[in-house]
């Protein structure tokens, strides 16, 4: 792995520090290459985090534009980047941040093609997406791919959060789950309405954002137990947390 330069070594000093993670966590952390889907209310917790965390390749997909309704929740925008494209203002944001980091920017849309295409290059892909298409297509890439994902949604005072590597088996030599085993049908267009209808509370995003960030940061680095087979809720307005688990759904042979 690269070696970590002085400057490096100093900005993190904090995860350098910490046992689980060291300076070997830190090299995995400056190797990593990962892709967001989303530069968003997910995204941008996610994008800021992991470039801070010194995450050293970032691949950004969003083919959208900054408005005035998106800051109230996507805090790596401003005032002053309304109409620009969300990957460059995204983009500008990490360098400011953190100049160890490299972003690649896509402005287009990701689905089956963008990820025969792309998805290669990277070693882990996180969904931020506000749709069940882009959901579906992103868990169907990763696993064919054999790349980690980790996945999250908002709605309103509710959020929820999991990590999907179908590709391996549990420690029990159980197959681990697909999304599919989670939400094996797609719901009818129209029948979920989106944020845009319904609302969402800023703070939210942030919440179940950074969330996803620290589970990227388990995958990379190997620390902890990240949520495979695990879901995880939370309740914004009650302020509680519950996690479901979840597993490989059985075939049914037919009659």
């Amino acid at each position: 792995m690269e070696p970590l330069s002085s400057d490096e070594i100093e900005r993190y000093k904090r995860h350098i520090l910490l046992p689980e993670i060291g300076g070997t966590g830190q090299q995995k952390l400056k190797a990593a290459r990962v892709l967001v889907i989303g530069a968003g209310g997910l995204g941008a917790p996610v994008l800021l985090y992991l470039a801070a965390a010194g995450v050293g390749t970032i691949g950004l997909v969003d083919d959208d534009r900054v408005s005035l309704s998106n800051l109230q929740r996507q805090v790596i925008h401003d005032s002053g980047t309304l109409n620009e494209l969300k990957t460059q203002s995204a983009a500008d944001a990490i360098a400011a941040l953190n100049p160890h980091v490299r972003v690649i920017r896509f402005e287009e849309r990701f689905d089956e093609a963008f990820a025969a295409n792309h998805l290669g290059r990277f070693d882990l892909l996180i969904d931020g997406s506000d749709n069940f298409d882009t959901r579906y297509a992103a868990a169907d890439a990763a696993e064919a791919a054999k790349v980690p994902l980790v996945t999250g949604a908002v709605g309103r005072f509710d959020g929820t959060l999991t990590v999907l590597k179908p590709y391996e088996s549990g420690a029990d030599g159980t197959p681990n789950p697909t999304y599919r085993d989670l939400f094996p049908v797609r719901p009818p267009e129209g029948l979920l309405p989106n944020c845009a209808e319904t609302g969402v509370v800023g703070a939210l995003t942030g919440v179940i954002g950074t969330l996803m960030a620290m589970e990227v940061i388990k995958v990379i680095t190997g620390v902890g137990e990240p949520l495979v087979g695990r879901l995880l809720l939370y309740n914004a307005l009650s302020a509680r947390f519950d996690t479901i688990h979840y597993a490989k759904r059985k075939k049914t042979s037919a009659a």
